[in-house]
């Protein structure tokens, strides 16, 4: 289904509703700048260090679509856990997880609270923008410490720069970018507006220190697209 969420005047901060969880799919697709080509290079790295059994934790896990496409392309015994706290989300995971044969663990839970299962990978593909940013490290924290010996966490983030003409320069760009994807000037601004306050990024460097500080012993981006990056921190 197209995403036409913010077509109409909505008067509400951003959500992960029934409304959004529909369009879902298709709002990745055309909100960030080439997002199948990055999951596509996230997969391949993960297989490229999987073992049978091992287990893979996406954390913010939406409509399953990365687990889904994951089992798909290792085809091999995996261990698939997906966690959100969005119960539209979630049954939308569900019918797509059975329609494809996918065994997939899904819980709906707060990730701040939850105990996580020990996993070889964390995946979080634009979760912790949407953390308070005081909770971030105890958060990436716990995740390593859930992490098994050489284990990943991935996760993809929206940033900021230091420079700030152009962290601007960046953003119009990018909005750019959503027109030439079919949004109007008016989704453009509304959604913008239902994510202030909500989805607060950090730079590169705050988000490579708060993996240092949390014990990662390697950290390196794996993928950019102007304010759009993905991080692969090693145990």
């Amino acid at each position: 289904m197209r995403d036409r969420v913010f077509s109409k005047d909505i008067d509400k901060k951003f959500e992960f509703d029934e409304a959004v969880a529909s369009v879902f799919d298709d709002m990745l697709n055309r909100s960030v700048p080439f997002y199948k080509e990055n999951q596509d290079l996230i997969i391949e790295y993960i297989i490229h260090n999987l073992d049978d059994f091992d287990t893979v934790t996406d954390l913010g896990c939406s409509t399953a679509a990365f687990l889904i496409e994951l089992w798909q392309k290792a085809n091999r015994e995996l261990n698939l856990i997906g966690i959100d706290n969005s119960k539209p989300m979630l049954e939308i995971a569900k019918k797509k997880a059975l329609a494809y044969g996918v065994d997939i663990n899904l819980v709906e839970a707060d990730i701040l609270d939850y105990n996580f299962t020990k996993s070889n990978f964390f995946i979080s593909n634009y979760t912790l923008q949407f953390i308070r940013p005081l909770k971030r490290p105890k958060l990436v924290k716990n995740i390593y410490n859930n992490l098994n010996e050489n284990g990943r966490f991935i996760f993809s983030e929206k940033v900021v720069f230091d420079d700030k003409i152009l962290d601007k320069q960046i953003i119009d760009i990018y909005y750019n970018y959503k027109k030439k994807q079919g949004y109007s000037q008016m989704e453009i601004t509304k959604k913008r507006e239902a994510l202030e306050n909500v989805l607060i990024p950090f730079t590169i460097k705050e988000n490579i220190a708060m993996c240092k500080e949390a014990g990662f012993k390697s950290i390196d981006t794996l993928f950019q697209w102007g304010n759009f990056v993905t991080f692969v921190a090693r145990r």
